[in-house]
C-alpha cells in the first residue's frame, strides 16, 4: 500500500497550518492513498509522526511530498537528515522524495492568473 506525506515548514499562524491540513485532505481524496501532513517547524506532527501513522494504517511504501516553492536549505539539509533519521526505525518501507514545486509548468499558469487578478485599470 501508497501513502503520500504532504512536508511543508509549519507556521505559529494556526490558520496556516489549518490550511495545510485541507490540502492534505484533498490530495488524499484526489489520490485515494492515505496522506499525513508534517511540519517541519512550529507545529506538530513532525515527519517522523507523519511516518509512524501512515505505517500504522498499512502502508509500505511512502511519497514524502514537499509543499515548498523551490529547494533551498529545508529540502537540501533539514529533509534528507530527518529521512536518513526515519529510514533505520523503518527498514522494510519505501521512502522517496519529490521535487519541490517550482519548475512545475503549472504553478507558472497559476502565477499568470493570479497576476492577471490583480491587475488594475
Amino acid at each position: 500500500m501508497k501513502g503520500i506525506v504532504l512536508f511543508a515548514h509549519g507556521s505559529t499562524v494556526a490558520s496556516a497550518n489549518d490550511a495545510v491540513h485541507a490540502v492534505t485532505a484533498e490530495l488524499g481524496r484526489r489520490t485515494g492513498r492515505a496522506v499525513e501532513t508534517a511540519f517541519l517547524d512550529c507545529a506538530p506532527p513532525t515527519v517522523a509522526d507523519a511516518v509512524a501513522a501512515l505505517v500504522d494504517r498499512g502502508v509500505t511504501e511512502i511519497l514524502i511530498v514537499p509543499y515548498f516553492l523551490t529547494t533551498g536549505i529545508h529540502l537540501k539539509r533539514d529533509l534528507p537528515r530527518l529521512v536518513e533519521q526515519i529510514r533505520p526505525v523503518y527498514p522494510d518501507i519505501s521512502i522517496a522524495v519529490t521535487e519541490p514545486l517550482d519548475g512545475h509548468p503549472g504553478l507558472m499558469e497559476i502565477l499568470v492568473e493570479r497576476s492577471q487578478g490583480a491587475v488594475r485599470s
